[in-house]
């Protein structure tokens, strides 16, 4: 457990209770899959997991799916729109405002940063300025905020903060269980440098194995289609990925193609044919070299440093947000109403998207159309611990090619960590019906789609 001095409001509201945070911080509790109404089924060769976790991100309230992504039609400036301050009050920072690099960490922390100059631009010392949302984002704000000697609060609606890093410890788990962002490349050297300041380990997830029924393939190649888009974006009209691949003498049906697709999918949140050739995700490597990295300790301390210090409200939704020229009024889930000098909001896209929070008066043309035209994305994972090794690669990432099954993404963790680890993650539409699952049935769904793995005979 840390020592921290951040200043926590647990359930700021009627009656609330500032506690400083002069001893110990809690770490999170967690969060194991409820127990089931029945025994999964088993699947051949395939053992019986001693232990399962899944994320819930599609279904979750105050997010409503994972990652912000563009659709077809939509222009790079739309971020831009939505990221306009609305007066000298009203600002706004997460992943979804980025231009540059949208659905990422480096993004929500830039985001973050450059909300706060945009507040410091138009603040005095000493005023109240308050964040909504305790992610990266919202942390990063809240901290340059601080430093600045402006008085800041942080309302979270979660009990925990995070937002979409959630790091889950538990004794039965010989690695946190990463049921939220802990993926990256070679582009976040800050974010690396961040983690290497708080001895957060790195695990390399080197090497990838592309498995058909019939046996191992050669890995997919990524240049057919990012020459596809080369093609598409030199046309008059964006088009769908998928169709710019068919365009381009391709089949995305074919099922290397499909794979691929599927494992692009897992870090935009959305499938080819809702994605942008004009503006593409940034596309996975397909080699059997280095593709990323990923956290292997508890990530909560990235955080937990950006709001040392700073006032933090947990379980503290926010309904309505009103501003005119001498302040803004900020409402909470209990009906009591805080005032502030100005105010930077940073939930989820599908937060705005599901207008929970009404804005009075309302968000100016160019910020709703901007909410409404880009599109959140769906990304799930579940994570399974086995008692004896699984599988017979020392590959990192596994691909399912040509297989009727949910989960085609896999990584696992026991060649980086020694640990008997795998995590299945999905993405887009299958994304959105493996959340509909209840927990027997994901874990089914997920032993099943390990089957083209087993042991033959």
């Amino acid at each position: 457990m840390r020592i921290t001095r951040r200043t926590l409001l647990m359930g700021a509201g009627v009656g609330a209770v500032s506690v400083l945070l002069a001893s110990c911080t809690p770490d999170p509790e967690p969060t194991p899959t409820p127990t089931r109404t029945r025994e999964p089924q088993p699947q051949p060769g395939v053992p019986q997991p001693a232990d399962s976790m899944r994320s819930s991100w599609t279904t979750d309230p105050f997010s409503y799916g994972a990652v912000s992504f563009t659709p077809v039609g939509v222009l790079a400036e739309t971020r831009e729109q939505l990221a306009r301050p609305v007066g000298a009050r009203v600002f706004f920072a997460g992943e979804a405002t980025d231009a540059d690099e949208p659905g990422t960490m480096r993004g929500a922390i830039r985001s973050g940063a450059r909300a706060a100059d945009e507040v410091e631009d138009k603040a005095e010392p000493g005023e109240r300025v308050a964040v909504i949302g305790a992610g990266l984002a919202g942390a990063t704000a809240a901290a340059r905020l601080a430093a600045a000697d402006l008085e800041v609060t942080v309302f979270e609606a979660r009990d925990r903060i995070g937002g979409r890093i959630h790091s889950v410890t538990d004794d039965s788990w010989p690695v946190p269980v990463q049921l939220g962002a802990w993926l990256f490349g070679e582009a976040d050297d800050d974010l690396r440098r961040r983690m290497e300041s708080w001895d957060i380990g790195v695990v390399d997830l080197a090497g990838a194995r592309w498995l058909s029924p019939e046996g191992d393939i050669d890995p997919v190649d990524v240049q057919p289609l990012q020459a596809a888009i080369e093609k598409a974006q030199a046309a008059e009209a964006d088009i769908p990925l998928s169709e710019a691949l068919v365009e381009a003498g391709g089949d995305p049906e074919d099922p290397s193609t499909a794979a691929f697709l599927a494992f692009l999918a897992t870090t935009t949140g959305a499938d080819a044919a809702q994605l942008s050739s004009w503006f593409p995700p940034l596309l996975p490597a397909t080699t059997g070299e280095t593709t990323m990295e990923g956290a292997r300790d508890d990530l909560t301390p990235l955080v937990e440093d950006a709001l040392d210090g700073v006032k933090v409200s947990l379980s503290s939704p926010i309904s309505r947000i009103a501003h005119d020229d001498t302040g803004v009024s900020v409402r909470l889930g209990t009906g009591e109403a805080l005032s502030f000098d100005r105010i930077i909001v940073t939930v989820p896209l599908g937060v705005l998207q599901e207008q929970d929070i009404e804005f009075s008066p309302a968000l100016p043309f160019v910020n709703r159309t901007a909410i409404t035209a880009l599109g959140m994305g769906r990304i799930e994972t579940i994570w399974l611990r086995f008692d004896e090794e699984f599988g017979d690669s020392d590959a990192a990432i596994w691909h399912t090619v040509g297989a009727d099954v949910s989960i085609r993404t896999w990584i696992n963790l026991r060649p980086a960590t020694g640990e008997n680890v795998l995590v299945g993650i999905v993405g887009g539409d299958e994304a959105a019906e493996f959340a509909e699952l209840d927990d027997t049935a994901a874990l089914e769904s997920a032993m099943a789609s390990l089957a083209v793995y087993a042991p033959a005979g």
